[in-house]
């Protein structure tokens, strides 16, 4: 797979990431480009040959890799490539923790049987549940990791320092039902 860093004119990406996630749920494209020059974020596309597969962006310090937003193109799902874009971001932060965020897998959700399958694929790809959830701008997701365990007071550092100070999600332990 190719590797290319996303540009503000890179309409595909946009294409895929306004079809992947909610509008709740998502930053203004042009601020993730604008992040994405600095030194702790990335937003990155992948691409077999010349045909885009998806894309990636993620923050990072010296022990935490945050991956925000992992999508593939609806009609590649399913051929490989997300397990491939888990393994570039494996390759390429080898030592650090990698910390998802997912929708949770609530039974009363509409659409239970999509947050199922993506869950199932984290943890093919060696990831592992926390049991711990965060609340970031009004949305609550589950907190999956690779390469570690989990800290919560790591995690809340690492947000105060990415943000500056503006982020401070809510992190619990999740009730077992």
């Amino acid at each position: 797979m190719q590797v290319e860093k996303v540009r503000f004119r890179s309409s595909d990406v946009k294409s895929i990431y306004f079809d992947s996630f909610p509008k709740n749920e998502r930053m203004p494209f042009p601020m993730m480009v604008a992040m994405s020059k600095l030194w702790n974020t990335d937003f990155l596309s992948f691409y077999d040959g010349d045909k885009l597969c998806g894309f990636v962006y993620l923050a990072h310090n010296r022990k935490i890799v945050f991956v925000m937003f992992l999508a593939v193109d609806k009609t590649l799902r399913s051929k490989g490539y997300g397990s491939a874009i888990l393994k570039e971001i494996q390759n390429k932060y080898p030592n650090k923790k990698i910390i998802i965020s997912i929708e949770p897998c609530d039974n009363n959700a509409p659409d239970i049987e999509i947050r199922t399958r993506r869950k199932d694929f984290y943890l093919r790809n060696g990831y592992k549940e926390t049991g711990y959830m965060i609340k970031l701008a009004g949305v609550v997701q589950e907190i999956i990791i690779c390469n570690g365990e989990f800290d919560k007071k790591q995690f809340r550092a690492f947000f105060a320092l990415y943000s500056n100070g503006t982020m401070w999600p809510r992190i619990w332990k999740k009730q077992n039902n």
